[in-house]
């Protein structure tokens, strides 16, 4: 039932949010983004319907059905389980997911198996308004935080940038919509 209903909260957006989504978000996150692409936790598809060369894969059934429904390569995924082989993406997308996941470790250190070695792990988190106004989110990431954990696992953060404007803390208080995009790449040994 939980799955059911967060499809359902997923599938409603209105026409100004899926204007800026396609005018501004998307375009901004694959600047940050190369080749081929895996959206992890890809909802109901979108940024993949956005981007050529994609592949999605959710742990919602709902999610998944809805996309393959639309002709989108998506597949369904066991938590922390990429169904793929090691090194398949040049890109992995990570948007509004982290924070629903108390521990983060094992699903990226299961991301980094499947990225190449010169490939972008990019994360997008909520800003502080965002993060409370779903009581599913588990964790709260603010820069510092996402830099730690990305050290911690062997990755550096490359690009930092903030949506729908700027790094605002009145912002983050604010807007919904407002979140922290991270651009990741692996630690050169």
């Amino acid at each position: 039932m939980k799955n059911q209903v967060y499809f359902k909260y997923l599938s409603r957006i209105s026409l100004l949010a899926r204007v800026y989504r396609q005018l501004f978000l998307y375009p901004m996150i694959n600047s940050l983004l190369k080749d081929r692409l895996l959206d992890v936790g890809c909802g109901v598809g979108q940024m993949i319907a956005f981007r050529s060369n994609s592949v999605g894969v959710d742990v919602n059934e709902f999610n998944v059905n809805y996309c393959q429904n639309r002709g989108l390569e998506v597949y369904q995924m066991a938590f922390d389980i990429l169904p793929f082989e090691d090194a398949s993406f040049d890109s992995i997308l990570l948007d509004n997911v982290l924070e629903h996941i108390a521990n983060p470790v094992p699903l990226i250190k299961e991301i980094k198996r499947v990225l190449k070695s010169d490939g972008h792990l990019v994360i997008g988190v909520p800003g502080l308004r965002g993060y409370l106004s779903d009581a599913d989110h588990q964790t709260f990431y603010d820069e510092a935080r996402l830099v730690d954990l990305a050290d911690q696992l062997g990755f550096e953060v490359c690009v930092t940038t903030y949506t729908p404007l700027w790094q605002s803390v009145l912002l983050s208080q604010l807007m919904r919509q407002y979140c922290l995009y991270t651009q990741w790449k692996l630690k050169v040994a």
